[in-house]
């Protein structure tokens, strides 16, 4: 038997979808993550086993293991602490990350139900898009088989947090690590809020409509991504860095370091959408506080009036294919 203390400081993390774009760079990261002793590997992708004999070459003490296809999933989620799910098919041209749904959310919720069953009390951070509707999947599969715990599901939106800063950073000249900037409600187009009134160091912008054209770009940074790519994939190495700084978090937070913040897409009874991201502290059992938004300005409070109806919509939409 495993016994889990707060002192354990030895992981396991799962990568279910680690031989795509945004698993494979993911996995690089975390095999040089210093709380994690084992890395599993999952995808239904032939490369997989060598993905982790590749990797296993590393000099960094992560134990890693390669696992394919479907019938070996409930072998590499097994004891697991922190799953992180970059599964799915990635967007084209001209695609929205609802056009991705039917796809990935069969894949989210296969993935769910094997956590449920051969991993109950792991956290599991889903970045697979739609994100606003794989999590309310994921919960509802876990709330099937009676394991659900809200602290425990989290869709990682800190992308949206990493291009802020870079971004920011860019126009005020300074290091974007310096920078520190919230960004709330869901991961697509509009639900995405940067809230650039709470910046530190604040923007250097006082123009309203330059304002309006950095929000929208954070809004609309992946489609740029997806534009510049021309048909070759979406963000995957950025995506990668921002969901290893985000497992970092948690991992740092089952550690039981106290400073462990980033923001994350949760249960949430905040606003009127029943999962919504803001900063979240990190503890021993996931989500061990939420943040909240704090002030926002009219601009901002104008954004999240525009946000909450296709959040609504996106939640409604997972629950309904999690309970068909």
């Amino acid at each position: 038997a495993k016994f889990s203390t707060t002192s354990q400081k030895n992981f396991k993390v799962v990568v279910a979808g680690a031989a795509g774009g945004i698993g494979q760079p993911l996995a690089l990261l975390l095999k040089q993550n210093s709380l994690v002793t084992r890395l599993a590997l999952y995808d239904i992708a032939p490369v997989t086993p060598g993905v982790a004999v590749d990797l296993s070459h590393m000099d960094t003490p992560a134990q890693v293991t390669g696992h394919k296809g479907p019938e070996q999933l409930a072998a590499a989620v097994e004891c697991a602490d922190l799953v992180v799910i970059p599964a799915g098919v990635p967007r084209k041209p001209g695609m929205t990350r609802d056009d991705l749904f039917n796809t990935n959310a069969s894949i989210v919720r296969d993935i769910a139900d094997c956590v449920a069953k051969n991993a109950p009390k792991a956290i599991m951070a889903i970045i697979t898009n739609p994100v606003n509707s794989m999590v309310p999947i994921a919960s509802e599969v876990l709330k099937k088989a009676g394991v659900y715990d809200p602290a425990k599901v989290l869709g990682v939106t800190t992308l949206d947090v990493v291009r802020a800063a870079a971004f920011i950073g860019e126009i005020n000249c300074v290091d974007p690590t310096t920078v520190k900037i919230p960004v709330i409600g869901g991961h697509s187009g509009v639900t995405i809020i940067p809230v650039l009134s709470q910046s530190c160091p604040a923007v250097n912008l006082t123009d309203q409509s330059k304002i309006e054209a950095l929000t929208k770009r954070i809004q609309e940074a992946g489609t740029e991504v997806v534009k510049a790519k021309a048909g070759g994939g979406s963000a995957t190495l950025s995506m990668a860095y921002a969901g290893a700084r985000l497992a970092c978090a948690v991992l740092r937070g089952l550690k039981g370091d106290s400073d462990a913040v980033e923001c994350a897409y949760v249960k949430s009874d905040l606003t009127e959408a029943t999962y919504f991201a803001n900063p979240v502290q990190f503890g021993p059992n996931g989500v061990e506080k939420n943040l909240g938004y704090g002030e926002l300005n009219d601009y901002e409070k104008e954004l999240l009036k525009a946000a909450i109806p296709e959040l609504l919509k996106n939640i409604k939409t997972g629950e309904n294919f999690a309970n068909k």
